[in-house]
């Protein structure tokens, strides 16, 4: 995998980017397994262990890639390390809501925001970014806008986690687009910014005796670890992906984690399923398609 310093802010989209969002956002669909079984644990505990445990994996990338000097020059440079910071504050929150969301029983609330996600960073992109979309992708963005009324409108009213996730997510999206660092070297840029306070509280936890790693359970220090792998690996996916695509690209394939997400609420944690989730879910999935083809075709002719 090939990137630069200084990230690549293309007009168009790639293979290379489209395949990489895809893998992301099928990992993310099936994350709220693995957030499901650590339920028994403070979301903040999750969180802490998410940041410390993705720095080896993040390093090890960053050596096999040769992108440390990059790294050590990011660390060097205060408007670098400022947004990295700035990205490291709003993906954590991201985090936290998420976590709590799934553990809390609360999978429908998660999947709905991040159906409202791909909406706001289009906003994001339309209004900042200056971006222009094809009638069909029009046509694909109206269908979602449409499905995601009905599954608003079936809830009844837009709850903190539905609100919160959009927002942290798409800003997020949006700053770390326009990080004047390599991908790989921008999360770990975010990670070590955060360890110092993850690794704080985690000692603070051991130290009076609340924490769950280590602690004679060893499934529970066995997925406090894996978090470090489940975090690291599809946000290293995302944000290369992210260099490789327009943010309206990565706004409607978005889609795919939260129908994911949906569809294990209702069938594995036991979550309704009515009449309007019928309606909206070919909806989003016919947006997908129409918006997937609009893609193939604008790269097919800009081949020729």
């Amino acid at each position: 995998m090939t990137e630069t310093t200084q990230p690549r802010h293309q007009d168009g989209d790639s293979l290379p980017g489209f395949l990489l969002a895809l893998a992301t956002y099928v990992f993310w669909g099936f994350l709220p397994f693995y957030m499901k079984a650590l339920a028994h644990i403070a979301p903040a505990e999750v969180v802490a262990h998410r940041i410390v445990w993705s720095v080896p994996v993040a390093g090890a990338v960053l050596v096999a890639t040769g992108r440390t000097a990059d790294l050590a020059r990011a660390l060097r440079t205060p408007r670098m390390l400022g947004m990295g910071a700035l990205t490291a504050a709003i993906v954590s929150l991201n985090w936290g809501i998420y976590v709590w969301a799934i553990g809390a029983g609360h999978a429908l609330d998660a999947a709905l925001g991040y159906y409202i996600t791909p909406l706001f960073s289009i906003f994001l992109g339309r209004v900042l970014l200056h971006e222009r979309l094809l009638p069909a992708q029009w046509l694909a963005i109206g269908l979602a806008c449409i499905a995601v009324a009905i599954l608003t409108w079936e809830v009844g009213h837009l709850p903190v986690v539905a609100l919160s996730l959009p927002l942290t997510w798409g800003v997020y999206a949006f700053f770390k687009r326009s990080l004047p660092i390599g991908p790989n070297q921008g999360f770990m840029l975010e990670i070590l910014v955060l360890a110092p306070f993850a690794l704080g509280y985690m000692i603070r936890l051991s130290l009076t005796g609340q924490s769950h790693f280590m602690q004679d359970v060893p499934f529970d220090t066995a997925m406090l670890l894996g978090c470090g792998a489940v975090t690291a690996v599809p946000l290293i996916f995302y944000a290369n992906a992210a260099k490789r695509l327009t943010l309206s690209t990565i706004a409607i394939m978005q889609y795919i984690a939260p129908t994911m997400i949906f569809l294990i609420a209702v069938f594995m944690f036991g979550e309704p399923f009515g009449r309007a989730q019928a309606i909206a879910f070919p909806l989003i999935w016919a947006a997908l398609v129409l918006y997937t083809f609009a893609m193939i075709g604008q790269a097919r002719r800009a081949r020729r």
